[in-house]
């Protein structure tokens, strides 16, 4: 989970003053939690929707930390966005890949990227469109470490994901309540998301994947789903498998967002069944 003193740092940013003011004028919850890669939506998947609340003539954004524990690594993000009028979402942010078994036997303790982001509302509303709500997106990721990924076939150690994703919710749809269903495309030919670098002896070819969520509002303030991401397997020495999750989002003001997870990674580097829990705080302005 998160180390006391990531937790604690969130703490000092959401009750500090400048974070204490209203953060926006959009409807409750409507710019979800900040993804394991920095963009709005849930932990895994990006939504249509832009961070935080601000509204066209408003600008806001989100500070937020990421842990997801599974048997063999430990999977964290820390990073920012930046919402100007409801319109364009920038984003920035680090994570890093502990590697809790293989550490000693590779001789690293960890990999990480940095990940700059940025995303363009281009059509519709989630709320009142027949269509829904629809984003442009794309992801640049650098790897900081990148001996390992080239030594198991890797071929670049930058990549940049280009992703399309639609929004929308539907109002009373599950036993009265109101259901966010999301869908988008990503090309890609990051490894493990970039975290195993780039391309690969077996592909280095961008390559369309498909990623969706859906969730159910039980009531104002939380939201209950699921997440699926497909995953490209570009490199001989160990397959890569889709990433999916289970999760509960609790949005208590609407300047903090807390989710916890159950996910589930696959095979990572050979190691089978990478599962455990998962948990990110986040603060809006």
């Amino acid at each position: 989970m998160l180390s006391l003193p990531a937790a604690a740092l969130l703490g000092l940013l959401v009750c500090s003053p400048w974070l204490s003011a209203d953060p926006g004028s959009r409807l409750w919850a409507t710019g979800g939690v900040t993804t394991i890669e920095g963009s709005a939506g849930g932990g895994l998947v990006p939504w249509a929707l832009l961070s935080g609340y601000a509204s066209d003539t408003e600008w806001g954004g989100t500070l937020a930390l990421s842990r997801a524990e599974v048997d063999d690594f430990t999977v964290s993000f820390a990073g920012a966005t930046l919402n100007w009028r409801n319109r364009v979402e920038l984003s920035a942010g680090r994570q890093t890949l502990d590697l809790d078994t293989l550490g000693a036997a590779l001789g690293e303790d960890e990999l990480s990227q940095d990940i700059f982001g940025a995303k363009v509302r281009l059509y519709g509303d989630v709320l009142y469109d027949r269509f829904g709500q629809w984003s442009l997106g794309l992801q640049h990721k650098r790897q900081r470490q990148f001996t390992i990924p080239a030594a198991v076939g890797a071929e670049d150690e930058t990549g940049t994901d280009v992703f399309l994703t639609g929004s929308k919710l539907f109002f009373a749809a599950v036993f009265d309540r109101n259901l966010l269903v999301n869908a988008g495309v990503r090309l890609t030919k990051a490894n493990q998301g970039g975290l195993l670098g780039f391309g690969g002896d077996r592909d280095d070819s961008y390559q369309p994947m498909f990623e969706g969520s859906a969730g159910v509002f039980v009531s104002r303030r939380w939201l209950v789903g699921v997440e699926y991401r497909q995953k490209p397997d570009n490199l001989d020495f160990a397959a890569e498998e889709d990433w999916y999750d289970a999760f509960v989002a609790w949005v208590p003001d609407r300047r903090l967002a807390v989710t916890a997870a159950w996910v589930n990674l696959g095979d990572i580097a050979g190691l089978a069944d990478q599962r455990g829990p998962y948990l990110s705080l986040q603060g809006t302005f």
